[in-house]
């Protein structure tokens, strides 16, 4: 049974930095696509980061730059460091996990079978 459980969530002042983690267990890690994806009250859940299991790398134009996602493949663990928060970086913060995942028009997706989430982590920027 696939499981994914977030961490690191806070509340911190615009500029200010985080780190997510997410521990996954259940499958052999690094066979997945991974990523992080977020959901702001109102709005509908964007993929903000993934990394594949290659080690290649994808962002949206929101938060490149500022954002870098990661992982521990020997400690099973998936990272997200974010710097220069912003209050519209707002949002419950899940990881996720599947077969492949793409970027397309500053989209990311998963496609090709089942994607597992975590229980998310809320992020909160104050201005």
């Amino acid at each position: 049974q696939v499981q994914l459980m977030e961490s690191g969530g806070g509340s911190v002042q615009s500029g200010g930095s985080l780190r997510l983690s997410c521990v996954a267990s259940g499958y052999t890690y690094g066979s997945y696509c991974m990523a992080w994806v977020r959901e702001a009250p109102g709005k509908v859940r964007e993929g903000v980061a993934t990394i594949e299991s290659g080690g290649r790398t994808n962002y949206v134009d929101s938060v490149k730059g500022r954002f870098t996602i990661s992982q521990d493949n020997a400690a099973n663990t998936l990272y997200l460091q974010m710097n220069s928060l912003k209050p519209e970086d707002t949002a419950m913060y899940f990881c996720a996990a599947g077969p492949s995942c793409a970027k397309s028009n500053d989209v990311i997706y998963f496609f090709g079978g089942t994607v597992y989430w975590g229980q998310g982590t809320q992020v909160t920027v104050s201005s």
